[in-house]
């Protein structure tokens, strides 16, 4: 601030209402005698003069007039460095808090809190007022000496703040200001809220106990040293009801899931224990998982299990709650939470975007503190924030921060101060606070709430507590942190001290505390007891009775001739004046006639078509990644540009016949958190068919996670449905290691219970087909994930264009036979099996050969599907050929890749006992493929050589 600025302060405005009176009667004194006043008053007067004689409403912004006295250059020096002081208790009073419950923190160096520092004294603050550093100083803060001790006392209590990397000036102005009122003359928690408080971490507390002396050694994750989490999550619960959301969806990992489960999302204490109980008897509960077996269905842990709930807060409407399931792959839910809250906001039943209110709906993630500042996929959905596809309004989120890995101190976890330091890049308000201070992190639970409604944007809680017990109960943690766990068994828990507390203060009497004890018990005791006359049997089969194992319905994925011939006309319409780029446009005007005789539909337009008949029947969609728009190989072109304002438009979402919505976005450059939400956004959103699309199929590997754990085995872990799609481009074309393999191999070996579809597609019309048939089984039983290796140089390959009447008459067929090789010709001997873009080439090559050979000896069926196996239609190809001999499976892919060790097996199982199982392709290799072109090539036409080679196997 400058020294002209200061001197156009109105300082006056800290004496408003009945202070005014006492300011005139202080400088009446001054008049008579300097001395008799404090020197505060004394350098006041003698710069500003006399103040107001009265001060009418609504003139706080009026500017007191330039004093006509000397400036005293030396006390605007004072008032300067007392404002840098003010700034630096704002950011770095978080340094001196008192934040951690057991003491045991690193002391920080907080001389910049402190008045010595910027060379003032008491004195010197004692000389102006107030209002000069602080502009939200209450009436009892009259000199610049109570302002500051004021602010430190704000900053470095039990709640510590971190608002000043918030880059938006009006965010930070609000957060402190709302910080500070709030400090200063808040409203304190009712005697009634205290008690609710106190009477929550009280059956928190007691759950936990119960299950210690009850399940001697089991593992359960628990949140004792943290016990505070579970009524701020209550209090997130009626704050966001209040602002009329209708689903909070929660992510955590496993520690102190149970007691959420319990208190939060209401699942019985019964159902908790049975999951927990031992017994030879095998027609109960195994101690690890649930019931299900006999369904199809494995289940998972029960400290991995979700929940949902309804809850209804006084008069509102109901509000439902949502808690994730989540393997052990801790922070991994956190984009699929994010995909939850999405498709909770989105309404996606008219053409176009889907129409968003975030008002809908809210994510509150929980993270571990070790995982939060280890796990990478955290930046990535933190990244989420801003982004227009995946933005949700404002996450809360909150580190449960125990201070421990499994045994492994902060120290060796992470390189930042906090665990929450992550958060800083993203611009997210932080908040510290003390675990063992229960008042204080409900404050912090509404200003985070204030803040998401008020800015639509994430807020962090830093919730610093410790752990009780060891990693899981079973462990003793007194071998690694001896000093910890001294401190830990002496310390009283949160219930007992803020029992002690409400008590001391005279709030409660002194044996409510006890009786909350024992009502919470007894309680738990009644439930346990439930459940052993039920002889610890689980009370539910698995959610709504759904098997995994249905039937396939039969579709009809044909469109009639004169459907695609309209909607294929209406998607070349374009805006009025729009500007398509030139070469582009000459591009998409080619496939006015595709559909035509005579003429072909490429990849892209089957794709599109596909799109817009399925968009025509009712069913939204949601495509993305990192190139989805136009496509990473130039092919879509689903959203355009206009060559002169850039303005983006896209076809679907004009299209007259769409009856739902379009959604598609370029995502950002990371595969596991886009995946995730896409995940999330599918299940919660059944009926939308859901696409992902790797810019290369070998990109995948960077979501193997979500793949592992969520994808492949959702639906038999947790029943989750998920009809989503991941388009993956395969193919070597000599692009390299990097660019030619999406690991078909490792999505086979991941196949089992009929969990996905894997196919590898060989021309436009199965792929149109198969995506048809892939929409029209989402939000049904029989959804299952699609797992679609996609083209590259076949996108534009002339081999793969299909007629129009493949769309309007055809279907998806698993296996495809190569069309002029004599298919019943009884002189085959050999039958090469093989599926994708290597099909194409085998075609070339017999093209290029079948003048000056005869290929009556040989067959090729292309297997589109690759799971589940088409193993009938593969066996009655085998019994027309009676000479057969070998059946040969073609692949571009290393030996030890690609689909061979998957098929070898299975195709033994349908060939004749006398004919032979053989393979062609490259050799086993470490890496998927050569990075030299030459090399390429030279393996490649090798490979094709040898499968045309009637006697490769004799030589």
């Amino acid at each position: 601030m400058s020294i002209g600025e200061m001197t156009k302060l109105n300082p006056w405005q800290t004496y408003y209402g009945p202070n005014l009176g006492y300011i005139n009667e202080q400088y009446e004194k001054y008049i008579a005698d300097p001395e008799s006043v404090e020197p505060t008053f004394r350098e006041l007067f003698a710069i500003w003069g006399a103040p107001p004689a009265s001060w009418n409403a609504g003139t706080e912004n009026v500017q007191a007039p330039v004093p006509n006295v000397e400036i005293n250059e030396n006390m605007l020096k004072k008032v300067v460095a007392a404002e840098k002081l003010v700034w630096n208790i704002r950011t770095y009073g978080h340094l001196a808090a008192d934040l951690d419950p057991l003491g045991l923190g690193f002391t920080a160096d907080t001389r910049l809190l402190e008045p010595e520092t910027y060379q003032l004294s008491k004195d010197d603050l004692l000389a102006f007022p107030a209002s000069l550093i602080w502009e939200n100083a209450p009436g009892n803060a009259v000199t610049g000496w109570d302002a500051i001790k004021q602010l430190q006392q704000i900053y470095t209590k039990t709640t510590a703040y971190e608002f000043s990397h918030v880059h938006e000036q009006r965010e930070r102005d609000w957060l402190n200001k709302r910080v500070e009122t709030e400090a200063l003359s808040g409203t304190p928690l009712s005697i009634e809220e205290r008690k609710e408080l106190l009477n929550r971490l009280t059956q928190v507390e007691q759950f936990e106990a119960f299950l210690h002396r009850t399940f001697v050694g089991q593992k359960r994750f628990s949140v004792e040293g943290n016990d505070v989490l579970i009524p701020m999550l209550d209090e997130v619960v009626r704050m966001v009801a209040r602002e009329g959301c209708q689903h909070i969806l929660m992510g955590m990992a496993h520690r102190g899931r149970l007691n959420v489960l319990a208190h939060v999302l209401g699942k019985p204490y019964s159902k908790i224990f049975s999951e927990f109980h031992h017994s030879p008897n095998k027609d109960m509960i195994p101690s690890e998982g649930s019931m299900g077996i006999n369904f199809g269905w494995s289940g998972d842990v029960k400290y991995h299990l979700g929940a949902d709930r309804s809850v209804v807060e006084g008069e509102l409407p109901p509000i439902r709650l949502t808690l994730a399931n989540n393997p052990s792959h801790l922070e991994f839910v956190n984009p699929v939470v994010e995909g939850f809250t999405r498709a909770a906001q989105d309404d996606r039943g008219e053409a176009g975007y889907p129409k968003q209110d975030e008002s809908k709906a809210a994510a509150v993630l929980m993270h571990g503190d070790a995982a939060f500042a280890g796990e990478g996929i955290v930046a990535e959905t933190l990244n989420f924030n801003k982004l227009q596809g995946y933005r949700n309004g404002g996450t809360i989120h909150i580190i449960v921060n125990n201070r421990l890995g499994f045994t492994t101190e902060s120290s060796d976890s992470r390189s930042t101060h906090y665990a929450s330091d992550l958060a800083k890049g993203y611009e997210i308000p932080i908040v510290h606070v003390n675990a063992d201070d229960p008042e204080a992190c409900i404050r912090a639970v509404r200003l985070a709430c204030e803040y998401r409604n008020l800015f639509k944007k994430d807020f962090l809680i830093d919730l610093i507590g410790y752990r009780r017990y060891g990693h899981n109960e079973s462990d003793d943690p007194e071998m690694t942190q001896p000093l910890t766990y001294h401190k830990v068994r002496n310390h009283p828990t949160c219930s007992k001290l803020y029992g002690d507390k409400l008590v001391e203060e005279g709030i409660i009497p002194k044996e409510l505390p006890e009786q909350m004890r024992q009502e919470a018990a007894a309680r738990l005791k009644e439930a346990y007891d439930e459940m052993k006359e039920n002889n610890g049997r689980a009370s539910s089969n698995p959610p709504n009775g759904l098997i995994v194992h249905t039937d396939k319905p039969e579709i009809n994925t044909a469109v009639p001739m004169d459907q695609l011939k309209e909607i294929n006309r209406d998607l070349l319409k374009w805006p009025e004046n729009f500007n398509v780029y030139p070469k582009l446009k000459r591009i998409l005007e080619r496939r006015a006639n595709a559909l035509e005789e005579g003429e072909k539909v490429d990849w892209a337009l089957a794709e599109t078509l596909a799109f817009a008949t399925i968009l025509a029947e009712g069913k939204p969609i949601r495509i993305s990644g990192q190139d989805s728009e136009r496509g990473t190989f130039a092919h879509r072109h689903l959203v355009l540009h206009d060559t002169e304002t850039g303005q983006k438009f896209s076809p679907l979402h004009r299209l007259p016949q769409a009856k739902a919505s379009f959604a598609i976005y370029n995502s950002p450059l990371s595969e596991a958190s886009v995946l995730g939400f896409e995940y999330g956004y599918n299940v919660f959103a059944p009926e939308t068919f859901v696409l992902w699309e790797a810019q290369f199929g070998d990109f995948a590997n960077a979501a193997q996670v979500i793949i592992d754990q969520f994808i492949a085995a959702g639906r038999e872990k947790w029943l989750q449905r998920s009809s989503l799609a991941m388009l993956l481009p395969h193919g070597y074309e000599g692009q390299g290691p990097e660019h030619s393999s999406a690991r078909l191999e490792r999505f086979l070996q991941l196949a089992g219970d009929e969990n996905w579809t894997v196919a590898y597609l060989s021309s436009a019309a199965q792929y149109f087909h198969l995506l048809r048939k892939q929409a029209a089984i989402a939000g049904t039983d029989a959804a299952r994930p699609l797992v679609l290796m996609a083209p590259k140089s076949l996108i534009r390959n002339p081999r793969v264009a299909s007629s129009g009447t493949e769309f309007s008459e055809g279907a998806f067929r698993p296996i495809l036979e190569q069309p002029g090789l004599g298919a019943q010709s009884k002189k085959v001997e050999r039958l090469i099996l093989c599926t994708g873009k290597v099909a194409i080439d085998l075609e070339e090559a017999l093209d290029a050969e079948k003048e000056n050979q005869d290929f009556d000896w040989l067959h090729i069926v292309r297997v589109e599907q690759l799971y589940p196996f088409a193993g009938e239609e593969i066996e009655a190809v085998i019994q027309r050929f009676p000479k057969l001999k070998e059946i040969v499976w073609v692949q571009e892919e290393p030996r030890n890749m690609g689909a061979w060790s998957y098929m070898d097996p299975r195709i033994r199982d349908v060939a004749p006992d006398k004919v032979k199982v053989r393979y062609i392709g490259r050799p086993d290799r470490s890496s998927p493929a050569s990075g030299y072109q030459d090399v390429h090539n030279m393996e490649q036409q090798r490979l094709i050589s040898n499968a045309l080679n009637r006697s490769f196997f004799e030589n």
